[in-house]
């Protein structure tokens, strides 16, 4: 099987994720992808982050109905700052007849340098890059594939703000997300 892990904050999960996963899934023809919401991301400032539980909880709901998606909590039952290397370890072990893909957005490329053992992450996934607005691909090391995806410009900074001021987010976000942002007072 050919088997798609898509990490993130998923703070929250929102349409453009869903996109890029179903787009990155058809163009690559893979079985699944797997969403990895992160405990404690190594790279951000974890003041405005839902906790792991809602993130997780959105991330179910927005998937539900695609039978080729998954959510997993393997990092947040680790509890912690969350690193690559660790997860792709476990999923190697889960799944190490499978040939994996690790899927970032173009707008994480600028951390890579700063990543935790990332020579040996390369040699364990096909490290995969999706393009996204204001974040173009250039300049990539050559173990990086890239795949170009529809371009929609939508931010979990974005939708947060929004829900602070009392906009309205409702079309950005599946409408099961939408309602338990709202249910549980998330971002307010």
């Amino acid at each position: 099987m050919k088997i798609g892990i898509l990490g993130g904050t998923f703070n929250p999960v929102h349409l453009g994720h869903l996109i890029l996963a179903e787009e990155i899934r058809e163009k690559l023809r893979l079985d699944k992808i797997i969403f990895v919401p992160t405990y404690l991301p190594p790279h951000k400032d974890n003041a405005d982050i839902a906790e792991a539980r809602h993130r997780y909880t959105m991330v179910k709901l927005a998937i539900k109905s695609n039978k080729f998606f998954l959510a997993s909590d393997i990092e947040i039952k680790r509890d912690g700052r969350s690193y690559t290397i660790d997860t792709i370890k476990e999923f190697n072990k889960k799944y190490a007849k499978d040939e994996l893909y690790f899927v970032i957005g173009s707008d994480l490329l600028k951390y890579l340098d700063e990543w935790k053992d990332l020579n040996e992450i390369i040699k364990m996934v096909k490290f995969i890059a999706a393009t996204r607005p204001g974040y173009p691909l250039q300049n990539l090391p050559a173990y990086i594939s890239t795949v170009p995806i529809r371009a929609v410009d939508i931010s979990g900074f974005e939708i947060r703000s929004a829900v602070k001021e009392g906009r309205s987010f409702r079309y950005l976000v599946p409408e099961s997300v939408f309602k338990y942002i709202n249910r549980e007072r998330l971002y307010r």
